[in-house]
């Protein structure tokens, strides 16, 4: 599996080089770990009517520089910038013997080991797909989106995948509902280890491990 830090790439950019990816994936190329970081960026998924989760008026978010791109992949509304390691996998599902439904479930238990190689406890949420912590200073102790995941699988190979706030400015989500959720909390991992946060090249090296580990079962 071929790993590819992008670096910091705008959300379009990023999408052509996922494209380019996934045809050479398709025709038997090694599969390929798209690792990156996007400047801030509104995205939305396939379903009609998302337009509506933005909160921000059109002013401000010219103001903040938040481009609104949208994508084909699924899920609901989303934020990407610094801070928040986005990583794409580009994989044959069939060559792990994985269905969709699988695979974005597998993608959540990477998450989750990383975490709790942290220390952090993280769950998931039958009613809502991605990873959730208990996050300190969180209203009443209820959970908060840590990552979250959006998927499209295109002639058996997938595009897109999972964004995890590491130092993400968290102030951005106050732009959109989340994942269409009201009234749910968002994280980062900066917010669970005020005092000494990992660097995020030092997450994006064990969470690429832990992916390796578990695309080569």
């Amino acid at each position: 599996m071929q790993i590819r830090d992008l670096g910091t790439v705008e959300y379009r950019s990023a999408w052509k080089i996922q494209e380019e990816a996934h045809a050479a994936v398709l025709a038997g190329g090694e599969e390929q770990l798209l690792l990156v970081e996007h400047p801030p960026v509104i995205t939305l998924g396939r379903r009609p009517g998302l337009m509506a989760h933005i909160l921000a008026s059109s002013e401000e978010l010219r103001r903040r520089e938040v481009q609104v791109i949208e994508s084909d992949r699924g899920g609901d509304i989303t934020f990407h910038g610094p801070g928040q390691l986005v990583v794409y996998p580009i994989i044959r599902l069939a060559d792990h013997k994985l269905s969709v439904s699988a695979y974005v479930h597998g993608l959540e238990e990477i998450i989750i080991a990383y975490l709790n190689d942290l220390g952090v406890e993280a769950f998931t949420d039958p009613q809502a797909v991605g990873v959730w912590v208990r996050s300190p200073g969180g209203i009443s102790g209820a959970p908060s989106k840590v990552a979250a995941i959006g998927v499209r699988i295109r002639r058996g190979v997938s595009l897109h995948g999972l964004a995890l706030n590491v130092s993400t400015d968290m102030s951005y989500f106050n732009l959109i509902i989340p994942c269409g959720l009201e009234n749910r909390q968002v994280t980062s991992i900066a917010r669970l280890f005020p005092q000494n946060p990992p660097a995020i090249s030092d997450v994006k090296q064990k969470l690429t491990q832990r992916m390796i580990e578990y695309f080569s079962k």
